[in-house]
């Protein structure tokens, strides 16, 4: 797949998934768009990146399926000024989208061997 081929399928990813559901914060919706999301999940799982459900990330962890995501930092209601900690990065896809949205994203993961991988 190329640039193009991603761009495309999260554009379809934020539109069928999130806005679809309502998730409506336009700064949350350009932070999901902007995302790689296939470049935080196995490469092996890369063409299921953007489809609508978690998706395994080693040592019995998964990275939430987008609309989660979206639905998650919407609530949360980040401002730019903000300072956000995140406990348990897993992919570190959440902090990717928080970091499009906050000053700063501190994040720690539980999981010993998954934060060394």
């Amino acid at each position: 797949m190329n640039g193009q081929d991603w761009n495309a399928l999260r554009e379809r990813m934020v539109r069928q998934q999130i806005e679809n559901r309502g998730v409506r914060n336009p700064a949350v919706l350009r932070a999901m768009r902007e995302v790689p999301r296939h470049l935080f999940v196995p490469e092996a799982l890369r063409k299921s990146a953007y489809d609508d459900h978690p998706l395994p990330i080693g040592h019995g962890q998964t990275i939430s399926q987008p609309y989660i995501v979206a639905a998650m930092t919407e609530l949360l209601d980040p401002k730019p000024a903000d300072r956000v900690l995140e406990i348990g990065t897993g992919s570190g896809y959440q902090a990717a989208v928080l970091a499009r949205l906050v000053r700063h994203v501190y994040t720690i993961e539980i999981v010993e061997a998954l934060g060394r991988e």
